[in-house]
């Protein structure tokens, strides 16, 4: 496994494909023209931007079945798990048993460096009293330098998740902070609980063990907590900060 974000840029080939903004507006086009969100990660994968993008996955609740319609397309498309140091775990474990059911042959352990953490955060309570610095340290920069080189990445969030998440698109155009462009799917972003729950099922995908004990939105050990009846899906996580996400969605077109 690598620990590192500075990843091998092997898969990532920038140079003979479309840039960021061309593939975005052929992938747009595509939907417009009515192809759905599966349709359109197989023609990303395929077609549009081969050797250009990885999958980043947080192995939660919910991520078996984005990564199983992966896996149907092209298994060695790169997987990144961010290596925070404070998951579950069950998550660790969940992790290893996915993968090999899936047939994922490229997932990458990306973790902030041990200087990075010696620097930001070497008492490991940073999460407590500063949770945006933490997911800074422990989740946006290594994730940023895990993406550099590929074109696009893909997502599993959806609009029934949460409040902050009812308008997302299928397909965004991010920019990073450099001005850079970079491709972003959300292949499930109509897709509700019941559907989502329906094709688990149907391919006898393995649950999340922390599922069934009332997580429906699973992160770092320390910042998730169970969610009770009638309760959105996300109200575990970062409970009473006032915080809604990690910080690696950027602004999107």
């Amino acid at each position: 496994m690598d620990m590192s974000p500075a990843l091998d840029q092997g898969y990532a080939r920038h140079s003979a494909f479309p840039s960021a903004e061309a593939a975005f507006e052929q992938l747009h086009a595509l939907e417009l023209a009515g192809l759905d969100g599966r349709a359109l990660l197989r023609e990303a994968i395929r077609s549009v931007l081969p050797g250009q993008l990885a999958s980043v996955s947080s192995f939660g609740a919910e991520s078996a079945l984005l990564l199983s319609l992966i896996a149907e397309i092209d298994p060695s498309v790169p997987v990144i798990f961010l290596e925070t140091g404070k998951h579950f775990p069950e998550t660790l474990a969940y992790r290893e048993e996915l993968a090999a059911h899936l047939g994922l042959t490229d997932v990458r352990d990306v973790a902030p460096r041990a200087e990075a953490l010696a620097d930001g955060d070497p008492t490991g309570e940073l999460w407590y009293f500063d949770p945006d610095a933490c997911c800074a340290l422990r989740k946006v920069r290594p994730l940023d330098a895990a993406l550099s080189g590929f074109a696009g990445w893909i997502s599993g969030r959806k609009r029934f998740q949460a409040a902050s998440r009812n308008t997302l698109p299928l397909v965004e155009l991010e920019t990073l902070k450099s001005g850079e462009r970079r491709v972003k799917l959300n292949p499930l972003a109509d897709w509700d609980a019941a559907r989502l729950k329906t094709e688990m099922q149907a391919r006898d995908l393995p649950a999340h063990p922390l599922v069934e004990r009332g997580y429906p939105s699973i992160g770092c050990s320390v910042c998730t907590r169970a969610v009770g009846a009638g309760e959105d899906a996300r109200a575990g996580r970062w409970s009473g900060s006032g915080k809604v996400e990690c910080g690696i969605h950027r602004v999107t077109a």
